[in-house]
């Protein structure tokens, strides 16, 4: 891919003669925008972002901001020679012949018929189109010229119309979201800080009172979800009685001024049911899993004192994410560099609709030579895309998917090393007879250490099984796309089949990995004998693994929720400008919910990344409770390596020593 990609070819346009738009030290460097003779010929805005238009295209400094016609510029140039040095720009390089006749400069396309109004959109000249009082204008203008003594009606562009508007109403929405992001991203900053120390504080404070700190957190869920509600049913009650506010979505359809839909009663009745499902939701599940929850605050706490005796481990999920993005990078450079691999290939674009060799591949340096020209007049070599016949570029497709596959395998490989880095720790602090004295030095870099060198090949391996099955998923998705306006329904039946067998599958394969690299993190022995002996082993606790496993990822997903949803909360105030406090400091902003989902979504992943440390300690902990259950017995010879606040929440039965 290196070898044969350009990734110029995504950055500039290309012309119909293979050169860049815009590339510095050629001659169109100062050209960085694509104009297309007659853009009638132009199927949709898709063709033309792919550089097929059966028209010249051409690089050109700006777009036209004027309707012409050849034919008006030709017949006024001795008169009027301002208007022949504007048009000249339009045609071929070199061209400056207006005597030459009109039906000749029109045949070799030397000139366009027609320049209409455009503004540059993917630095490529489209049609200035808008709306006025409902009806479709270029300029203000309803019909134009178009150079060979017809007047047509701008509807004539409609296919292209229709498609483009919807492209630049999906830009202006663009735009005003990177102002609002322009304006407020040191705020946002702010919001993701304030985030990492409320998620930092928390777990440092697990350790001392776990218990209080999470019934906290699953009553302030509770709460937060309770004001939205009265928030929600005070929106709609105060919309009562206003004009317009009991349409409902279906009415009003897409609208890109989101708060159109904040102005409907519908709205805020959807927010509330809702979000009065999830609180019902909740509820039944503290009241029926509230025995069970006590359980998993002990383990939860033990967690807690493992972390703050191995404090960096918090950190190490930087690590992680400095991996995958390395990893992120090379599939997307590589991926670039594949799909712009093509050698330029030339068609032949004939006026004529009866020339036989139209849309046949030439070559622009001997085309001249050919007999083309003579029985086809008008007929031009020009580029048409990027592609190739060899072997090479046949098997591009099959490139790519193997750049994802190795994509697939190196991120699953970072996540593996950086679990086993920390069940390695943690398992250090368990099996230490006594804690904190027996917890070896520096326990994080030694475990990492140990990986890197011991362990590499069993983390590759699972990696490597888990990767299989994410690119079958990924192929049926592909599949499932490419399929999606078929008729068959047995195909799309059996296709859902597939995806919901091998979604399974990789969950099941994520459990048994995790698992896997914590008991290869313990004994040190192969991936697939860790993967049998922790299947086996969790299988024999599986009453446990249901009570304390899930119901602890429970917790900790409410701890996210309560972090993502109380800073979420406070950005809501300060955007909407709620806060008196900081009333001058809110930016103004086009959309307030865009600084405000990033907020969220950001609280929420800065807080997985330390919750997620928190789940590795407890699922290792459980692991090696487990195993020292089984290993040991309490007595002298064989005494348990639990601390004695585990010996108190779990096992009580278990945990006697046996008489001889």
């Amino acid at each position: 891919a290196w070898v044969h990609g350009d990734p110029r070819k995504v950055i500039y346009p290309t012309d119909s003669y293979g050169q860049f738009c815009g590339q510095k030290d050629t001659l169109n460097e100062n050209k960085p925008i694509l104009f297309y003779f007659n853009i009638l010929k132009c199927a949709s805005p898709i063709v033309l972002i792919n550089l097929q238009c059966p028209t010249t295209q051409l690089c050109v400094s700006k777009c036209p901001d004027r309707f012409a016609t050849y034919i008006d510029v030709q017949a006024s140039y001795r008169y009027k020679p301002d208007q022949w040095n504007y048009f000249k720009q339009f045609c071929k390089p070199g061209f400056n012949n207006p005597r030459k006749s009109v039906t000749q400069v029109l045949r070799d396309e030397d000139c366009p018929s027609m320049i209409i109004p455009s503004r540059p959109f993917l630095k490529r000249c489209f049609p200035d189109f808008s709306t006025k009082n409902g009806v479709l204008t270029v300029a203000n203008q309803t019909t134009f010229r178009d150079g060979r003594g017809k007047m047509r009606n701008v509807t004539d562009l409609r296919e292209a119309a229709n498609g483009i508007n919807n492209v630049l109403d999906a830009r202006s929405v663009g735009m005003k979201i990177f102002e609002d992001y322009a304006i407020s991203w040191y705020w946002i900053l702010i919001g993701l800080f304030i985030a990492m120390i409320v998620s930092l504080l928390f777990l440092v404070l697990l350790r001392f009172t776990a218990g209080v700190l999470f019934w906290i957190f699953i009553f302030g869920v509770i709460g937060i979800i309770g004001y939205g509600i009265w928030h929600c049913y005070w929106e709609y009650d105060h919309l009562k009685g206003i004009p317009g506010s009991d349409l409902t979505v279906y009415d009003i359809g897409f609208q890109t001024d989101f708060r159109v839909y904040l102005q409907l009663r519908q709205t805020w009745l959807a927010f509330m049911i809702i979000l009065c499902a999830v609180e019902v939701i909740i509820m039944l599940m503290l009241i029926f899993l509230r025995n069970r929850i006590r359980i998993a605050i002990a383990l939860l706490k033990e967690g807690s004192r493992a972390i703050g005796y191995i404090m960096s481990t918090l950190f190490y999920p930087i690590v992680t994410f400095i991996l995958i993005a390395i990893c992120i990078s090379y599939w997307a450079v590589t991926a670039v560099f594949l799909a712009t691999s093509g050698e330029p290939v030339y068609k032949v674009m004939a006026n004529q609709t009866l020339c036989k060799y139209a849309n046949l591949t030439c070559d622009p340096e001997t085309f001249n030579k050919t007999n083309v020209t003579k029985l086809c007049p008008g007929a031009q070599c020009t580029f048409a895309f990027y592609g190739g016949e060899s072997l090479y570029h046949k098997y591009i497709f099959i490139f790519q998917l193997a750049n994802a596959f190795v994509f697939l395998w190196l991120v699953n490989f970072a996540i593996a090393l950086g679990q086993c880095t920390l069940a390695g720790a943690f398992a250090s602090y368990y099996w230490a007879y006594r804690k904190p004295a027996d917890i070896p030095l520096w326990p994080l870099f030694s475990s990492f250490g140990r990986a890197i060198r011991y362990h590499t090949g069993s983390l590759a391996f699972g990696a490597l099984i888990l990767a299989v099955v994410q690119l079958i998923r990924v192929i049926l998705e592909y599949l499932d796309h490419k399929l999606k306006g078929t008729q068959n329904s047995f195909t799309r039946f059996l296709l859902c089949c597939l995806k919901c067998c091998f979604w399974c599958l990789e969950k099941f394969l994520k459990f048994i990995n995790r698992n896997a690299y914590i008991m290869i993190a313990i004994y040190g022995k192969n991936f697939c004998t860790s993967a049998k002996e922790a299947f086996f082993l969790l299988m024999r606790n599986v009453v446990r693994v249901a009570v304390l496993d899930k119901v602890t990822d429970f917790l900790l997903f409410l701890g996210k929720i309560l972090v993502a949803g109380g800073v979420g909360v406070l950005a809501f105030f300060f955007f909407t400008q709620r806060i008196p406090i900081f009333a001058q400091e809110a930016p103004t902003l086009n959309y307030y919910w865009v600084p405000l989902l990033t907020v969220i979504i950001g609280s929420y992943l800065v807080a997985h990344g330390f919750f997620s440390v928190y789940a590795m300690c407890v699922d290792t902990l459980f692991l090696c409770f487990c195993e020292d259950l089984e290993r040991n017995d309490g007595s002298t010879a064989k005494p348990y390596f639990m601390s004695a606040s585990l010996h108190r929440i779990l096992g009580k039965k278990e945990l006697s020593p046996k008489k001889a």
